[in-house]
């Protein structure tokens, strides 16, 4: 019985992984803002949390702790970028929900949880720590960012905007990062896996920068 379900859930897994591998490729390079643009996002969004939550399911069946967080982390992006959408007077008299705190206090707990991993790891030697202590400071630093919003506290008018783009960029990062580490021994032996780790990161991150600097100073609301 355990089989059949690990297969059921690695199958939808598999198949949303592509799907929201797929469509976030497209909107990366596609115009953004559009309608088309939206409508892909939303599939992005459902395919990526459901990615997360198989990727959960999984790591439970055949214990994997730090998948199971990594898992956290993508649904946390996904979810908290796709809710900025929709959180755009925070430095007025709107307010966060129980959902959103819960979200940023989940993952903070994670975001510890993938610290202390990672520095175990450099204790014993191992590089991948390294690519651990990354991770739990990218999420620190999206952490930082909810608390300055939540609490009307943000200095730019587009931090909604911005927030989304990092949240949403990340997301396909940690998909794009588990879908080479999944098939690195197909990649190559020669590649160390810490490289294979980062590289996404790596290459997309100054995509996230170029982004967030080009939208910080305008003052737009998309209707």
């Amino acid at each position: 019985m355990e089989n059949i379900f690990f297969y059921i859930f690695l199958a939808l897994h598999i198949i949303s992984g592509i799907l929201g591998l797929t469509t976030g490729t497209f909107n990366i390079l596609g115009k953004k803002g559009s309608f088309k643009h939206k409508q892909i996002g939303s599939i992005f969004c459902m395919s990526m949390i459901m990615a997360g939550f198989s990727s959960m399911i999984l790591s439970i069946i055949h214990p994997n702790y730090f998948l199971f967080m990594m898992a956290i982390f993508t649904i946390y992006l996904v979810s908290t970028g796709y809710r900025y959408m929709n959180m755009r007077l925070l430095n007025f008299d709107q307010r966060p929900g129980a959902f959103e705190w819960a979200l940023s206090i989940i993952m903070l707990i994670t975001a510890i949880l993938i610290l202390v991993l990672g520095c175990s790891f450099i204790i014993e030697n191992k590089s991948m720590g390294y690519a651990f202590i990354a991770f739990s400071f990218i999420a620190f630093r999206a952490l930082k960012t909810d608390f300055e919003n939540y609490t009307g506290r943000s200095k730019n008018n587009n931090y909604w905007l911005l927030a989304h783009i990092q949240r949403m960029t990340g997301a396909y990062i940690s998909s794009l990062t588990a879908f080479l580490v999944v098939n690195s021994k197909y990649i190559s032996e020669y590649i160390p896996a810490v490289l294979i780790w980062l590289m996404p990161s790596v290459i997309l991150i100054p995509l996230i920068i170029f982004w967030t600097k080009k939208h910080k100073s305008k003052a737009m609301i998309y209707r």
